[in-house]
């Protein structure tokens, strides 16, 4: 079952432990309280927050996440436990030895698996999306052919308009697509964490800056669910990241998607695209686990009637 994703929006709180549950306070003022154990992320997004360490403590043997976000709601820091899995060390070494023909294999399966997304969603927005069942059949070893750019480019005036553009700095739409993916890195560092992969060793991101490499390739194939998740708050008249916004953006990881095993929670989904990861670093077989594209009927409801984050 995945667990909540815990944001802390206001400024200057405080966060401590209490008899198994993350308690927020204000000056003393108790304001609410979380069972430790529902915790799946820990989302800090305010001014002025402060915490235990006795809370940071228990988050982290527990596995989940601490994000620290700074502004336009885009992660600056990831807290994480030092061991996510009982044979990590076995597992990062598989990892860091794992050749680079079979990183492109499995780079080549997130790609094609992210383009039948984009086709999916654009099919269940009533746009044309012929294309991208083709250009997903085109990825080869590697995407040398940078087949991943060309359906963006097909891909965000379909679904956005033509005026559209992508600004991680951004207000409004783009401020919901950041918040959007800030949620889905979170559940996503949490599955690598859990199958005692390691963030920056990626397969196909570089930017030698970045720590969350795995997470930043692993995240792809999903990327297109929040991006319809925020259409379709554009929709009803919801343009900026409020309380209702992040109720539903942060409910995704709730959303069943189909696999070979039944329908399966987004989070759930994560964790087995990881863990399947992890075994191909291990066999030297690229076997990645991912979902298939949910129906239109499906997508239809998408971002609806989640539980409450």
């Amino acid at each position: 079952m995945p667990g909540r994703f815990v944001e802390i929006a206001e400024d200057n709180r405080h966060l401590a432990v209490e008899r198994g549950f993350l308690v927020v306070t204000e000056k003393g003022r108790e304001l609410g309280r979380v069972p430790l154990d529902d915790i799946a992320a820990l989302i800090a997004n305010a001014h002025g927050l402060t915490y235990s360490n006795n809370a940071l403590l228990e988050l982290a043997r527990r596995g989940a996440p601490v994000v620290l976000c700074g502004p336009h709601h885009r992660p600056e820091a990831f807290l994480w436990p030092v061991d996510g899995h009982h044979v990590q060390a076995a597992r990062m070494d598989a990892q860091i030895a794992a050749p680079q023909p079979l990183r492109k294999r499995l780079w080549q399966g997130l790609v094609k698996a992210k383009v039948q997304m984009q086709g999916a969603i654009l099919e269940a927005r009533g746009q044309p999306a012929g294309a991208f069942e083709a250009l997903a059949r085109e990825v080869r070893s590697g995407d040398p052919d940078n087949i991943e750019a060309q359906a963006a480019r097909r891909y965000w005036p379909l679904l956005m308009g033509a005026d559209f553009r992508r600004d991680p700095q951004g207000s409004e739409i783009n401020g919901l697509l950041n918040y959007g993916y800030t949620v889905l890195r979170a559940a996503t560092a949490r599955a690598v964490m859990g199958a005692g992969l390691h963030p920056t060793l990626g397969l196909f991101h570089s930017n030698r800056g970045n720590p969350m490499r795995l997470v930043d390739d692993l995240m792809e194939p999903f990327r297109p669910l929040v991006d319809l998740a925020v259409v379709r708050l554009a929709d009803g008249g919801r343009r900026e990241v409020d309380r209702d916004s992040k109720r539903i953006l942060a409910g995704l990881s709730w959303a069943d998607l189909p696999t070979a095993e039944g329908r399966t929670p987004l989070a759930a989904c994560l964790e087995r695209l990881a863990l399947s990861v992890a075994r191909s670093f291990e066999s030297g077989s690229p076997e990645l686990d991912l979902p298939d594209p949910p129906p239109p009927l499906d997508l239809a409801a998408w971002g609806e009637s989640r539980p409450e984050a």
